[in-house]
């Protein structure tokens, strides 16, 4: 699978390889209680956006980790 920013976080959220990138950037929403309620609208692009957020460098970063599986 190849992760853009469109990326639903609800397709990639529980990867072990992803959770442990998405803590590296501090990713608020996989520790917020609310996220788990609405992952299906929550795409990386826009969470990324609203938390100031490389989304380029945390992408590429997600799909060179899962190109190694």
């Amino acid at each position: 699978m190849k992760i853009t920013k469109k990326t639903k976080l609800s397709k990639i959220i529980d990867e072990k390889k992803v959770t442990k990138i998405l803590e590296k950037y501090e990713f608020p929403c996989i520790s917020c209680p609310f996220a788990r309620m609405e992952m299906e609208n929550l795409d990386l692009g826009s969470i990324c956006e609203m938390y100031d957020i490389d989304a380029n460098s945390l992408i590429k970063e997600l799909n060179e980790k899962l190109d190694k599986k």
